[in-house]
């Protein structure tokens, strides 16, 4: 086992070092000495302390979660036959066809690369968060301290803390409706998913309301067909906005994008809650 937590934070480090900081979407200053990402740079991408990643390099952290390995293999963009190797030196079954994906493929990075000024983010077929950029954590909220169940949006929806986005309340009933119903969409395309069905057992459990939408027989309501969106940023207020959720077919993703009208109040509204967000991000960091 010791052998393999060296082996795999060296293959870490030597595709650490390979990785161009602009391609992953990293500012590169002019008094750069590193090739590739620097240490802390690739822990802040893949959502882990710079503290956690130094002793896995160093292999003196053993047994990183799947989780882990799923957020490094990301970070780094790797191919799919490096991904599958970094499971391995973790210990770990590389995900096969019969569970859900949370793997960001390069194709899908290359068109997130280009909405990288534009809050978007991505969450698999259970509606657990994958990914979110810097723009939609300046719209929504910071999301990387959110971990396990927290990162699923039925929950939080039902369980979680208040989300920006203002609804009635019977639009929220329809949302939360529209997600389970999603969900069940999911499970049965995914029957032998140990973690979908654990899944949907803690959410049962924890929540009386998922527990009635689960054993409803009502149809669940009908596609929203308006996108619109009110988000009530904390500094800039109300915000109106467009949220167009794409379908990763192959791969089973929902990839969500938040724009508004160029040109309009809440254009503007959006691009300096953007600013304000990034710019306390970057002074927490």
């Amino acid at each position: 086992m010791e052998s393999s937590s060296w082996e795999f934070g060296r293959t870490v480090r030597r595709w650490r070092d390979r990785v161009r900081p602009e391609v992953a979407g990293v500012p590169v200053g002019r008094r750069r000495r590193a090739p590739g990402l620097r240490r802390e740079e690739l822990a802040g991408l893949a959502g882990i302390s710079a503290d956690y990643l130094t002793r896995l390099e160093q292999g003196r952290a053993t047994a990183p979660s799947a989780q882990v390995v799923e957020a490094l293999a990301q970070a780094l963009r790797i191919s799919d036959r490096e991904r599958d190797l970094l499971y391995e030196l973790a210990g770990h079954a590389s995900p096969g066809h019969g569970v859900v994906s949370s793997r960001v493929t390069p194709s899908v990075q290359r068109l997130l690369d280009r909405l990288a000024h534009t809050p978007v983010a991505v969450h698999d077929a259970t509606w657990t968060l994958v990914l979110a950029n810097a723009p939609y954590d300046a719209l929504m909220g910071e999301t990387s301290a959110w971990h396990g169940i927290e990162r699923n949006a039925i929950w939080r929806n039902l369980l979680g803390p208040r989300s920006r986005t203002v609804h009635t309340a019977q639009e929220q009933a329809e949302h939360e409706a529209r997600l389970v119903a999603d969900l069940r969409l999911t499970a049965s395309r995914y029957p032998a998913d140990q973690a979908l069905r654990r899944l949907i057992a803690d959410l049962a459990d924890q929540s009386p309301r998922f527990a009635e939408l689960w054993a409803s027989d009502t149809p669940p309501p009908p596609p929203d067909t308006s996108k619109r969106k009110v988000v009530d940023h904390p500094e800039v207020g109300r915000i109106t906005l467009d949220c167009d959720t794409l379908i990763v077919a192959v791969d089973d993703l929902r990839i969500s994008v938040y724009t508004a009208e160029p040109g309009t109040e809440d254009a503007d509204r959006l691009a300096l809650a953007i600013v304000l967000g990034t710019q306390t991000l970057h002074a927490e960091a």
